[in-house]
């Protein structure tokens, strides 16, 4: 038992993350440190999946800092082998495995009060908040952007189909590494990055545009 939990007060690198967020925090795309992650796991389900691996790489002033990135793999207490064809993260082997407690220790640390992007980024955001759940702390409190409503924001891109798969070859991006979290958190920095070029061209780019979904509003 985690000796947090006892006392039923948060743990000291959760409060320091919160108090990131009583800064006062830039309003501007370049300004801002994106961080584009992915996750890899042991399926769909929110509830009863579990997390495998993470990983994330930064952006800020519209360059991927190859030097600030993230990549972490969880112990699997529940192995599924029918996923290991997706994903091969083997329940054993040679990577260096953290507990789940840690891991997310670990991201929470790396993130800090950065923007959050990932594609179709509901799933990702939602298995990280069940992870938290299950060590009684809160949800994420970072602003998230989804890039597959980014690419959709582009002017003739309505109602188009945009997986990872079509996107890359749409945009002329190499697959190297697809279906590690590492691998596929690049390829969503690049895309992010190539959105953003081709949204600055259209129109007049701000950065509150980037959160806007409604249909009524900004790029919609």
């Amino acid at each position: 038992m985690i000796s947090w939990f006892k006392y039923k007060n948060y743990p000291i690198f959760w409060n320091q993350y919160s108090k990131k967020f009583k800064q006062k925090q830039p309003k501007s795309i370049e300004n801002t440190r994106f961080v584009v992650f992915d996750t890899e796991t042991t399926g769909l389900d929110i509830t009863n999946d579990r997390i495998l691996s993470i990983g994330a790489i930064s952006i800020f002033n519209n360059i991927i800092d190859v030097a600030d990135s993230f990549e972490i793999y969880l112990k699997q207490d529940q192995f599924k082998a029918e996923t290991v064809a997706i994903h091969g993260i083997l329940k054993e082997g040679k990577l260096t495995k953290l507990s789940e407690a840690e891991a997310i220790e670990n991201f929470i640390n790396y993130i800090g009060n950065a923007v959050l992007v990932a594609h179709h980024t509901a799933f990702d955001i939602e298995i990280i908040n069940a992870a938290l759940k299950r060590l009684k702390l809160p949800k994420l409190k970072n602003k998230t952007i989804d890039t597959g409503i980014l690419y959709k924001k582009l002017e003739d891109k309505k109602g188009s189909h945009f997986n990872l798969d079509i996107l890359c070859k749409e945009f002329n991006i190499p697959k190297h590494d697809r279906h590690t979290a590492a691998g596929d958190a690049f390829i969503t920095a690049l895309l992010f990055l190539k959105f953003i070029s081709k949204l600055k061209k259209e129109r007049n780019l701000h950065y509150s545009d980037l959160f806007r979904v409604s249909g009524k509003e900004g790029l919609m």
